[in-house]
């Protein structure tokens, strides 16, 4: 599949497998360097930062910075850490109200008000179905387990009491998953870690979610967008972006193949199987905690509606794979022939 687009800069946003950032033909300034660490491991997924530094030992200060962000979100929030927050909530919060962290409190309500703006298509208690799922090992649910699991896929069982920060399941059964929002939430904390240390143009990616910090001296970060039939490294549009946030989840990130089917970590809440309407999904917008959380809706409700929800809200752009190869676009986004034309838009 050839070049699809390359759409405008975006400017004025705060905000692995499926994201490569393309940074050939680029010449960096005579003062400085540029430093660019990858971390494997946390999360369940690669690491990138990338920034713009006067010393080595600035880059390490900053590294670290954004590594240890990257650590606390994954103990607090990890579902294969039975210690985590999110895990004790899991296994104590049908019995009763149960105070937690501002921190997760805040992300609990962040991911509610997802839920209700994608009509449900993101839901954290998929957990309560995914939870059945395990890709490593090529285990899937039968229609019995997922029957009996099903009723308790319901963003509306999860409680919250913001008096006194208490989450609470209305009934047995109910299970949590961020994994769905807590990359984001992560890339974003790291970049902020890196805007307390006086970094003014840097990147930071978890998977397939990334931000950036300004330009890149000058240009745009320009990111590619996987095009999902083929192997890493092709891609179907290449994005310029300055100070904004992207993401992309696809069918190809945690999967396997029986019988002419894929199952993958993308769950439908409305049915407890794996979301097929659409090939990949990327979302451009101001935080990676909003891009995260909206780019599974297309999974979900297939590209037309989804492509409705994301043109309504305004704030964010996306681009689209089909199931059979055609690419969509939100409203903002310029054909190829227009967007060429952007200054700073092409390399």
């Amino acid at each position: 599949m050839a070049v699809a687009a390359v759409p405008p800069v975006r400017r004025g946003f705060c905000g692995g497998i499926a994201v490569l950032v393309l940074l050939a033909g680029w010449c960096a300034p005579a003062q400085g360097a540029w430093e660019t660490r990858v971390t494997d491991g946390i999360m369940g997924t690669r690491i990138t930062v990338e920034l713009w530094t006067d010393d080595a030992a600035s880059a390490d200060k900053a590294n670290a910075a954004v590594l240890a962000v990257m650590r606390h979100v994954d103990a607090t929030m990890s579902t294969y850490k039975s210690d985590s927050e999110v895990s004790q909530v899991n296994a104590r919060a049908a019995d009763g109200p149960m105070p937690v962290s501002k921190e997760l409190f805040d992300l609990l309500v962040t991911a509610r008000e997802y839920s209700r703006l994608t009509d449900g298509a993101f839901d954290i208690t998929y957990a309560s179905v995914g939870y059945l799922y395990d890709f490593r090992k090529r285990i899937h649910p039968d229609e019995a387990h997922i029957r009996d699991a099903l009723p308790a896929v319901n963003y509306e069982h999860v409680l919250l009491d913001g008096k006194h920060q208490t989450v609470q399941f209305s009934q047995k059964g109910v299970r949590i998953d961020l994994g769905g929002i807590a990359k984001g939430y992560a890339v974003d904390c790291g970049i902020e870690a890196l805007r307390s240390l006086g970094i003014t143009h840097g990147y930071v990616a978890a998977g397939g979610d990334s931000r950036m910090i300004g330009d890149r001296l000058g240009k745009p970060w320009v990111v590619g967008i996987r095009d999902p039939s083929k192997g890493e490294g092709s891609v179907i549009a290449r994005v310029p972006l300055v100070d904004a946030a992207m993401s992309t989840s696809g069918d190809y990130e945690r999967f396997f193949d029986e019988a002419g089917v894929r199952y993958h970590h993308i769950i439908d809440p409305h049915t407890g199987h794996s979301a097929s309407k659409v090939r990949s999904a990327t979302v451009i917008g101001p935080t990676a905690v909003r891009t995260d959380g909206l780019s599974k809706t297309a999974f979900v409700l297939g590209p037309d509606k989804a492509m409705e929800i994301y043109n309504r809200i305004g704030d964010v752009d996306a681009i689209l794979v089909r199931l059979d190869g055609t690419v969509a676009y939100s409203k903002r986004m310029q054909p190829a022939a227009a967007a060429s034309q952007t200054p700073g838009a092409s390399r």
